[in-house]
C-alpha cells in the first residue's frame, strides 16, 4: 500500500488531509528556510520561491524514511503571503505581526502555497511534480483592540502572513478568491493533480471508510 508522508509540522495541513480521508505519516524536515531562500537568485519569481522551499522540505524528508521508502509519496509545502510584491512568511514576533497587519488590513494580498510531491520506490525518487497555488485574500480592518487581542493569542506569530483562515484569524478575512484548503496550507485540488502526475490516484490513499 502506498503511504503519504507529510513533510510538515503544521497541524492545519495535517487536519486538512485527515478531514479529506488521508491519515499521513508525519515527518518534519530540518530545512533552513531562510538559507534556501537566500541561495536563490534575487530575481526568482515569488511562486518559484515557495515551490523551491516545498521541494527542499520534501527532499530532506525523503532521505530519512527508510522504513517507508519501498512505496510512498512525500509531500512538501510552503506558504507565504505576497504583499506589494514582497513575500512574507511567519512574523515570529508581535512587533512584526503588528507591522504586517498595518500593511494589509482593508486590502487584498495573494497567499502562495508551493507544493512538491515525490514518489519513492525502494528508496529512490522515481517521479516528481511541483507547482504553486495562488489564492487572493481580502482582509478586513480589525480595530486596534481586536488586533492586539489577536496578536496576544500568539496565533499570528507562527503562520504565513500573520493570519489563519481556519482559526481566530478567520474573523478578519472578508472573503477569498480561490481554494480555501490552499490558504489553510495544502491545496487538495492541486495535490490531487500532482499525485496523478506521479502515478498515484488520491483514492488509493483514503482510509478505509469502515475503520
Amino acid at each position: 500500500m502506498t503511504r503519504l508522508v507529510l513533510a510538515s509540522a503544521s497541524p492545519a495541513r495535517l487536519g486538512v488531509l485527515r478531514t479529506a480521508g488521508i491519515d499521513p505519516v508525519v515527518r518534519v524536515s530540518g530545512v533552513d528556510e531562510d538559507a534556501v531562500s537566500a541561495a536563490l537568485p534575487a530575481d526568482t519569481p515569488a511562486d518559484d520561491v515557495v515551490v523551491a522551499l516545498a521541494r527542499a522540505k520534501a527532499l530532506d524528508v525523503a532521505g530519512s524514511i527508510p522504513e517507508l521508502a519501498a512505496d510512498c509519496v512525500v509531500v512538501g509545502c510552503d506558504s507565504m503571503l505576497l504583499v506589494d510584491g514582497r513575500l512574507q512568511g511567519k512574523p515570529h514576533t508581535p512587533e512584526v505581526a503588528r507591522e504586517r497587519w498595518a500593511s494589509m488590513a482593508g486590502r487584498s494580498a495573494d497567499l502562495l502555497t508551493g507544493h512538491c510531491v515525490l514518489r519513492l520506490r525502494d528508496g529512490e525518487v522515481v517521479a516528481e511534480s511541483a507547482e504553486c497555488s495562488s489564492t487572493t485574500v481580502h482582509f478586513a480592518k480589525p480595530g486596534p483592540d481586536e488586533l492586539e487581542a489577536y496578536i496576544a493569542t500568539g496565533e499570528p506569530l507562527q503562520v504565513a502572513g500573520a493570519f489563519t483562515l481556519d482559526g481566530l484569524g478567520g474573523w478578519f478575512v472578508d472573503r477569498i478568491e480561490g481554494d480555501p484548503s490552499s490558504v489553510i496550507g495544502i491545496g487538495l485540488p492541486l495535490l490531487r493533480r500532482l499525485l496523478e502526475d506521479v502515478g498515484v490516484g488520491v483514492t488509493q490513499l483514503w482510509r478505509d471508510a469502515r475503520s
